[in-house]
């Protein structure tokens, strides 16, 4: 009898894969290429992954499968999926699935979300969650470790949301019902995002867990928790977003209350906290009471250093430093380029410039980031001649990359510097015609839409002319495009201003990716068509462009238009 249940059920699967192919027929190139490919050579074969001892009378007296070939197929089905389109239809997922000759265990699940959460393919997870859901032969004694390694992947994504509502399933279920490591994970994702009304929600469910669940009985069993310090360390991290120095209050109250010893790191998010909200003697009070009780991190002296360059106070952040490494404490590269930043806002670029090898040190970001930040400081403290040193001194080391390139640009010219500025542009320019294979990117930056927007506006706001008409050639020259919303009017402004071939340019450029000219520009060819009594030349710009904006191009619109042009003259 089980036989034959065993044999109909095998059959049904067969019979429900045929009718989902029929119903979904191979409709993109994409689908075929996925059969080709090999994922579908199994398309009649039996479901491997889940077929049971009566279906598989082979497997008793089999070699065991190294763990290692096991966790190669498994790193195989892992990266495909994560380069798969994320769109793909259901059943073609599904295929990809069993035809992977994984066994699904609670180990292999793990390892492919985990793996999937490496490469930060968020979404995939999910699915695989769902399609889980769905497999009635999967059978786990450990769901909610997978559900839990799910919410650490969206967690580390920075999927605030997705990560609530995978949390709230959880909660719904009592084999999936969140232990601690579960309500840890979801507060930590939940205080970066600074989501403070639902992560007191949170709070509230740990403390008091639901009576009844979808399936399973609670039976005499107390699910209830209390916060430890890794949530209220999670609730700190959302009173930082939100600028809430009462939350740090209530954290410590709580912490008193449940007699839970704060840690270091505790202090050190409570000074940040007040820090974001401006309570600098609270700062210093709490680093008193961190000295105190145990010895600070380097989290602690980054804030403490905040706060004194926030004062203005730069001799006693680099004193503080100081006391730091005398201590032994090995200071973070955050707190190294914040010191490094509060140096070039005083003025002290060289000793700055100095703290470089000890950022590089401990330093996990290139070089260049460091750099800019530096540059960027300068700047925002309204120091140009500091920020052109830095820079200067930068590409002895590391190349600046189009970051930076863009913020120097803008620099000069924000301080008058055009010259500067266009010297730097053309350099651009000119590293885009050395450019012949791809790690030619490392070392020579080529100017973006931004670049040539900002040299655009400042050559108009110089009234210069030539240097307008030569960068806007080059900004179409290297495959950007004439953006009405951004160029109709300095196009205009060019023509009227006696550079007609601005305009000439803009009207091939637009022929020639079979755009209609707008209304503005067709009336200001005509003119300029008729003052060089190219009379065939200013009637085709109307019967070839005017079809499309007959409102714009109406008797009476006309005659305004010519009543201003006489009226001008």
């Amino acid at each position: 009898m089980n036989g034959g249940l065993v044999r109909n059920r095998s059959q049904a699967d067969k019979i429900t894969d045929k009718r989902y192919v029929q119903k979904n027929r191979l409709s993109k190139r994409s689908d075929q290429a996925f059969l080709e490919r090999g994922y579908g050579e199994d398309f009649e074969v039996e479901r491997a992954a889940f077929k049971s001892f009566e279906q598989s009378n082979d497997v008793i007296g089999k070699t065991k499968v190294p763990m290692w070939k096991i966790e190669e197929k498994i790193q195989k089905l892992g990266n495909w999926l994560n380069g798969a389109d994320i769109d793909m239809p259901e059943w073609m997922f599904s295929k990809a699935m069993r035809s992977a000759r994984v066994k699904y265990t609670d180990h292999s699940v793990l390892r492919i979300i985990q793996i999937l959460g490496k490469l930060g393919n968020w979404r995939r997870v999910l699915q695989v969650i769902e399609w889980l859901n769905i497999r009635e032969r999967y059978k786990s004694n450990r769901l909610s470790h997978v559900y839990t390694t799910a919410l650490h992947v969206l967690g580390k994504a920075k999927r605030p949301v997705e990560a609530l509502n995978l949390f709230h399933a959880m909660q719904q279920e009592m084999c999936l019902y969140p232990d601690l490591v579960a309500y840890r994970s979801i507060a930590v994702t939940l205080g970066q995002a600074g989501y403070m009304k639902e992560l007191f929600d949170v709070i509230d469910s740990m403390r008091s867990p639901p009576k009844k669940f979808k399936s399973g009985a609670l039976g005499k069993r107390d699910l209830g928790l209390e916060p430890d310090i890794v949530v209220y360390n999670a609730v700190l991290n959302a009173c930082v977003r939100r600028k809430q120095w009462e939350g740090a209050f209530w954290v410590l109250q709580q912490m008193k209350e449940k007699d839970v010893q704060p840690s270091t790191a505790t202090y050190g998010l409570v000074m940040e906290v007040m820090l974001a909200c401006g309570k600098y003697n609270l700062v210093h009070e709490f680093f008193k009471k961190v000295q105190k009780s145990s010895i600070p991190n380097a989290l602690v002296y980054k804030v403490l250093v905040n706060t004194f360059w926030r004062e203005g106070k730069t001799e006693e952040a680099v004193l503080a430093v100081k006391d730091m490494e005398r201590r032994g404490i090995v200071g973070s590269a955050a707190l190294y380029y914040d010191l490094a930043r509060c140096l070039c806002t005083s003025g002290r670029c060289q000793e700055a410039l100095d703290l470089i090898e000890k950022i590089c040190k401990v330093a996990n970001k290139p070089l260049v980031v460091t750099y800019t930040g530096l540059i960027q400081a300068c700047l925002d403290s309204g120091n140009i001649q500091n920020a052109v040193y830095i820079f200067n001194q930068m590409r002895n080391f590391c190349p600046p990359n189009l970051v930076t390139c863009n913020i120097m640009l803008k620099a000069y010219l924000e301080h008058g510097l055009f010259e500067e500025a266009n010297e730097l542009f053309n350099k651009m320019l000119d590293d885009g015609n050395h450019i012949s294979r791809r790690s030619d990117y490392k070392f020579r930056v080529i100017p973006d839409i931004y670049t040539f927007n900002t040299m655009l506006d400042a050559s108009i706001a110089e009234n210069r002319w030539d240097d307008f008409e030569y960068v806007y050639q080059k900004m179409l020259r290297h495959g950007f495009h004439f953006n009405a919303n951004r160029h109709l009017r300095m196009v205009l402004d060019a023509s009227r201003a006696g550079k007609g071939e601005v305009l000439e340019i803009t009207w091939k450029h637009l022929e020639q990716e079979d755009r209609i000219p707008s209304p503005p520009l067709v009336k200001q060819r005509f003119c300029m068509m008729l003052e060089k009594e190219d009379f065939d030349s200013a009637l085709a710009c109307i019967t070839t462009n005017s079809a499309g904006e007959s409102q714009a191009f109406c008797k009476s619109a006309w005659f305004e238009f010519i009543r201003r042009k006489r009226s001008a003259v």
